[in-house]
């Protein structure tokens, strides 16, 4: 049979919206990769997945009626002692295991020559009976088993159990939803051998509920799957095509008002996934209920009614939305005023939730979080919010001494308020957001408002960071007393799992310390938050959360980009000034590209290795007046020129030049390791040489440690 291009589609109810995407993907990929293994698949055979509601299928090209012949190992028959006599001819009990695996009038002459041989295993001599080339199996064994497998391993949370379409009532199929009919054409041939789920293949599927020019759709072949499918059902079968479309309505309704649609990857996604043709509406709502936070209103929108508000070209939400709808009446009039009744509910309570809120002060509610379980093992929400006062204004005091202290305070008190709130109670999304808005109705100032919304960024990859100095205390301090207190309990992350999010809020930190530049040791942060709990109530777990932080800061410089050695040069110092590690690895960087580098990288790591097998203290300083040797003499003077130069660009924060200054002791280290015997047989001398490259490493390890470049 030759090769031609395969179509497999399951036809089932509606499918998760927001699994959807990844459904698809999977569906298409598992069958491919379950033909490839088994050889069914053509040099260059493609791919292309489709999903809708309603569907998952996939089209692969050039697949294999028949796959390729693969050869087989060499089968043991006996041992040789067995099978062959004193003169090497066959005996019976190898005519006849060779007659079994043939037939009696087989030519043995020819089978003992071409087939059997003999070789040795274990010490042992044994017959082996060599294989032709296994023939190649039909494609249907391998498909219904490649489908199988990868309707048994979708990413699928839970499945439902329904009964089974060809079975008597009794038994019972599982799937993500009921399956009602499968398309399996390999060309323009169906392939009625192939069958899952109870269902036999055949080439009939469905449109679009109400929109279809035909029902059932009859697929003519594997290629003119998609394009019957637009034409007949209605239905545009590709994911991707169909959220391309979705984006290019979406710019083109809000372009002749001005606007723009709010970008969302994941509701394009999940509407994307909720639609098989769309046709997007343009609706309004009234303008009284832009008096409401706009994050409030654009939450209630999307999460709700999966519209795309508009906003104006300053970011302001408007009072227009698209809708998506998955018909397409002439007249649509009738859509978009269903819609509108429907958000108007939506946006009243939004409004109902605001005006009640704000008639109680934000710091009347803060003694309620009192009642709130944090934790079982740490406390209420009310004990948590002292905690992180206390980690705050200590890292005010640090930041900006007094006044930032005491800014840090307040806002801290405040920044768990809005949680009894009846907004934050219908959308947790908006906590925060909401204390911002009600502290700024309240009179509080700018900064504590903004430091409430504030304590809780960066929330995700890429996020902002906080905007003042005060929100950037609490948020230390918020993320701080989380991994302190989860730390201290046990609660660490473990593999893939983090249910804290503990790895989040230790790259906040990261990102705050560096992109914020703040003059603040990991140590005494970490020291500052545990001294915020009450005495016994965590384990010590001070050094578990400065690793854990550190590990996560090598993580990040890695995907900023920089090698493992380099990061590992930086951090293996323990650099207390976290801000400071970008720029060390520039540095490190820059001399990782010097001529010189690799080989004051390697005579660096043959220093330390020394300088670890000394016996007793190493002195700090070389006494010249000890020198015997030209070579130690001349880098003990390169040391006393280059050293201070090198210390001053440290100290200036020019960590390039100071490691680029030491380029010219490559030519004196070099002669010191050809010419001079450390471990001398005069303690007096070893002791000094000794002393020699102790003041060497102390000065070549300053930026980094650049044994670690060392190949």
């Amino acid at each position: 049979m030759t090769a031609a291009n395969l179509l497999v589609e399951l036809f089932v109810e509606e499918l998760p919206p927001k699994a959807l995407k990844k459904l698809g993907e999977a569906f298409a990929e598992k069958i491919f990769e379950g033909l490839k293994l088994n050889d069914f698949l053509e040099p260059g055979s493609q791919l292309t997945s489709y999903a809708t509601p309603r569907r998952l299928a996939v089209h692969i090209t050039s697949v294999r009626g028949i796959s390729q012949p693969r050869p087989q190992p060499p089968k043991t028959l006996m041992p040789a002692s067995v099978g062959l006599d004193a003169e090497g001819k066959p005996t019976a009990p190898l005519l006849k295991r060779l007659r079994s695996m043939y037939h009696d009038d087989v030519d043995i002459q020819w089978l003992m020559s071409e087939r059997v041989f003999v070789e040795e295993e274990a010490g042992k001599k044994v017959l082996k009976h060599r294989d032709d080339l296994a023939a190649g199996a039909p494609l249907f064994i391998s498909l219904e088993g490649a489908l199988e497998d990868a309707l048994e391993n979708l990413p699928i949370p839970k499945v439902m159990t329904y009964p089974n379409p060809s079975g008597d009532g009794w038994e019972t199929v599982n799937f993500v939803r009921p399956a009602h009919s499968l398309i399996v054409m390999h060309g323009g041939e169906i392939m009625k051998e192939v069958s899952v789920l109870g269902l036999q293949a055949g080439c009939n599927t469905q449109g679009h509920r109400f929109e279809a020019r035909v029902n059932p759709v009859v697929v003519q072949n594997a290629d003119s799957y998609a394009s019957q499918l637009k034409d007949d059902g209605a239905v545009i079968a590709s994911f991707a095509e169909r959220r391309t479309e979705i984006i290019r309505q979406l710019q083109a309704a809000a372009a002749p008002s001005g606007l723009k649609p709010i970008e969302d990857d994941a509701l394009l996604d999940e509407v994307t996934a909720l639609v098989e043709r769309p046709n997007v509406l343009v609706g309004k709502f009234e303008e009284a209920f832009l008096e409401v936070p706009q994050e409030c209103l654009i939450l209630t929108m999307k999460a709700n009614q999966k519209y795309f508000p508009l906003l104006d070209a300053a970011g302001k939400l408007t009072n227009q939305f698209l809708i998506v709808s998955n018909i397409s009446p002439a007249d649509a009039s009738a859509v978009i005023q269903g819609n509108e009744r429907v958000v108007r509910p939506r946006l009243a309570d939004a409004k109902f939730f605001f005006d009640q809120d704000r008639k109680k002060a934000l710091d009347s509610r803060v003694l309620g979080l009192a009642k709130v379980v944090y934790h079982n093992k740490l406390g209420t929400q009310g004990e948590r919010v002292t905690r992180v006062q206390a980690i705050a204004r200590a890292i005010g005091e640090k930041l900006g001494g007094e006044t930032l202290a005491l800014r840090a305070d307040q806002a801290a008190l405040l920044a768990k308020a809005d949680l009894l709130t009846d907004m934050v109670g219908e959308f947790p999304e908006l906590q925060g957001i909401m204390g911002r808005y009600y502290a700024q109705h309240d009179g509080l100032s700018d900064d504590i408002a903004f430091a409430i919304e504030d304590h809780y960024k960066p929330r995700f990859a890429g996020d902002e960071l906080p905007r003042s100095d005060v929100g950037v205390c609490v948020a230390l301090a918020d993320k701080l007393e989380t991994l302190v207190g989860l730390f201290g309990i046990g609660e660490k992350p473990t593999g893939d799992k983090d249910p804290f999010a503990l790895r989040r809020h230790a790259l906040g930190v990261i990102r705050m310390l560096i992109e914020k530049s703040l003059p603040l040791s990991l140590d005494d942060l970490v020291n500052i938050a545990f001294a915020g709990f009450r005495k016994g109530m965590l384990g010590q777990a001070h050094t578990d959360v400065y690793q854990f932080v550190f590990e996560r800061l090598s993580g990040a410089m890695r995907e900023q980009g920089y090698s493992a050695n380099e990061v590992d040069a930086v951090l293996s110092l323990n650099p207390t000034q976290i801000y400071l590690v970008p720029k060390q690895l520039e540095a490190v960087r820059a001399f990782a590209g010097l001529p010189e580098a690799p080989a004051l990288a390697a005579a660096n790591k043959r220093v330390g290795n020394i300088l670890k097998k000394a016996e007793g203290e190493v002195g700090g300083t070389a006494d010249p007046a000890r020198f015997v040797e030209a070579a130690e003499t001349a880098l003990f003077a390169a040391l006393s020129e280059i050293a201070p130069r090198a210390d001053v660009a440290f100290a200036a924060g020019d960590y390039t030049g100071s490691l680029q200054a030491l380029a010219a002791l490559k030519t004196p280290v070099d002669a010191f390791f050809d010419s001079v015997m450390v471990n001398a047989d005069d303690p007096v001398l070893k002791a000094n040489r000794l002393a020699l490259l102790n003041q060497l490493h102390r000065t070549m390890n300053r930026v980094a440690d650049l044994s670690r470049l060392a190949a």
